[in-house]
């Protein structure tokens, strides 16, 4: 699918001094129209430089093509600073839609984030956190006391999801994973996998004593007393990976990691 069409690209880099030297090369080569401007953006860095970005972008119709100068880059390509405008010809997109966090707090305030990765609850004190989850206004766990608990997309199962033992999704299908952070009661419910169409609630138990917070990829509200979240498919962003290295085929390689 040739997406590289005008070459109106723009450059952009995390604050490490390789990906500012690789983005002076190619902004040497290939010039900088501008995130305004630009019809594909490039990120130099690593994956929170690609939520960052992609949150920039979100809803522009301008795809993100990622080269890795981080420490993980699972939403990321190789770098090299050779053929870039033929690469960006080849690239396969990927869409992915955000999750929408509605989030009330002690003092009654609503406030909204998008979420591309996950939406995260944590305990903010030293009290374990006592949480209810409402699947579609239905109680189905009246009380979990934990460290927190994750709702990831598929693109983000395999990140923090991942790392709390979660599953993780294949990047096309229509599911969310709800994963538990130190479970301590139930001591033997470790998740659920939901419809991307479900509505959950947390709601905030004995929230003067156990605090919550409340983040979403990298917004974060305290004091939370109520968190309500869904797929919000108004919201989409686009990224862009060499063929033979998409997205879907790094979250079934990351199945069969041990």
């Amino acid at each position: 699918m040739a997406l590289y069409t005008d070459g109106k690209v723009a450059f952009v880099s995390s604050d490490t001094a390789e990906a500012r030297a690789a983005r002076e090369i190619l902004v040497a080569r290939h010039g900088d129209a501008g995130i305004e401007k630009a019809s594909i953006v490039v990120a130099l860095g690593g994956d929170g430089l690609m939520l960052e970005t992609l949150h920039r972008v979100m809803d522009r119709n301008i795809p993100v093509y990622g080269m890795n100068f981080g420490s993980v880059g699972f939403l990321m390509n190789e770098y090299s600073p050779d053929a870039l405008d033929v690469r960006l010809r080849a690239a396969m997109p990927t869409t992915i839609h955000p999750l929408k966090m509605r989030v009330t707090d002690a003092q009654g305030t609503v406030s909204e984030a998008l979420a591309l990765n996950e939406v995260s609850l944590f305990r903010s004190s030293y009290q374990a956190a006592k949480i209810q989850i409402r699947i579609d206004g239905d109680v189905r766990l009246e009380e979990l006391i934990c460290d927190g608990i994750i709702a990831a997309t598929p693109a983000g199962s395999t990140a923090y999801n991942l790392s709390a033992h979660g599953p993780i999704l294949p990047i096309t299908a229509p599911l969310l994973a709800l994963t538990p952070i130190s479970p301590f009661r139930p001591r033997r419910w470790r998740g659920a996998i939901l419809s991307n169409r479900a509505n959950i609630s947390f709601t905030t138990l004995e929230a003067g004593k156990r605090p919550l917070s409340a983040v979403a990829d990298n917004v974060e509200f305290n004091e939370v007393i109520e968190v309500r979240v869904h797929e919000d498919r108004r919201h989409s962003a686009t990224l862009l990976f060499d063929p033979g290295h998409s997205l879907d085929e790094r979250v079934l390689i990351e199945q069969f990691r041990y």
